[in-house]
């Protein structure tokens, strides 16, 4: 039984249906804010990033929030694989204790920031023919631009509210900053329902972007007045773009790569109660989604991806959790490899679901 499932937009199902799937074709793959359900995303990872088979005729945009922009952030290193391994084992090995403020998670973050990304290293990343990264984040405003908890808990209570009524008072209490590796940002910075600003990522700023880009709201303290971009406190970029919130295609017979760890796409983060809420046809047109089956669910740990709720179900007894998130990368590791039996076999057209 298939431990993938493969759905495509409406673009994207005709050009695979009418000429096959080739990596020739993705101009951007995109990562979600998952949390440590990111976990699940590594073996499909680890083997397009082996195998190179994106980026061989263009450079592809990497583009993703919160975890989505960690996992990318390795991709442009010099040594990639052994760098994601580094982000994998650092990742799943950070113990937090009752003792944790926001403060001291940040710092913790930050320590596993500087272990997976060397600073001799990134002159080489931002030099990468193959990748251009994109790292999207939440400048906080009004009370979530606070760091006093109970003025940042009634900030996003309040923008919780209004956001019932629309996803534009969002922006109220968050501007989305990009921060973009390459001569001109993406191009869906450029297009028309697209509100925020754009900042060039350098060798000064690059690692607190990513930073900030994870940093959780109530959480993980802020990442303050980034070099290059407008002073504040930077936050997780999923408040605003949680899934898949943007047409990524820059041309119409672009596709848009997606792997995501479960078969819902949730456009905010504060949107995941609003069951009717979801990207439109045309944000969706040219994504190829790829998602595990229940299937595979079903062999995972306790039946289920892990989550942030592990981190307290089991902040007594760390080694649990560890052990059950490395059997979760370990039952993952295949993952890429039967995707790519599903490219090159051409089956991927029998499989493949209409989003």
């Amino acid at each position: 039984m298939s431990q993938l499932r493969i759905k495509a937009g409406k673009r994207a199902y005709e050009l695979i249906q009418d000429g096959g799937f080739n990596f020739d074709l993705v101009s951007s793959y995109f990562g979600p804010a998952a949390g440590p359900r990111w976990l699940i995303s590594s073996g499909f990872d680890l083997t397009l990033l082996q195998s190179g088979v994106l980026g061989n005729t263009r450079a592809v945009h990497l583009i993703g929030s919160s975890a989505g922009a960690w996992r990318f952030a390795a991709w442009l290193q010099p040594s990639a694989v052994t760098c994601y391994q580094k982000l994998l084992d650092g990742y799943i090995n950070t113990i937090y204790d009752r003792t944790d403020t926001p403060a001291t998670v940040l710092k913790k973050l930050e320590q596993l920031i500087n272990t997976y990304l060397e600073n001799d290293a990134l002159p080489f990343a931002l030099a990468n023919k193959k990748y251009r990264l994109a790292v999207i984040t939440a400048r906080g405003r009004n009370l979530v631009a606070s760091e006093k908890i109970w003025l940042q808990k009634i900030g996003l209570a309040t923008c919780y509210l209004l956001n019932i009524f629309s996803r534009n008072n969002i922006f109220l209490f968050a501007e989305r900053v990009v921060f973009y590796d390459g001569s001109r940002p993406p191009e869906f910075c450029f297009q028309p329902q697209f509100r925020g600003k754009y900042v060039r990522i350098d060798e000064t700023n690059f690692k607190y972007a990513v930073m900030a880009s994870g940093a959780i709201p109530l959480v993980v303290k802020g990442v303050h007045d980034i070099y290059g971009a407008p002073r504040g406190a930077y936050r997780d970029g999923g408040l605003i773009d949680y899934h898949l919130t943007h047409q990524f295609a820059a041309k119409e017979n672009d596709i848009v790569l997606f792997f995501h760890h479960q078969e819902r796409i949730i456009p905010g983060w504060l949107d995941k109660n609003r069951l009717r809420r979801e990207p439109d046809a045309e944000t969706l047109s040219n994504v190829l989604m790829i998602f595990p089956s229940q299937s595979f669910i079903e062999k995972l740990p306790d039946e289920r991806i892990p989550d942030r709720s592990d981190f307290q179900t089991y902040i007594d007894d760390p080694e649990t959790r560890i052990k059950k998130w490395r059997k979760a990368v370990e039952l993952a590791a295949p993952l890429g490899e039967e995707f790519l039996e599903l490219v090159n076999s051409g089956k991927i057209k029998d499989v493949m679901e209409r989003l």
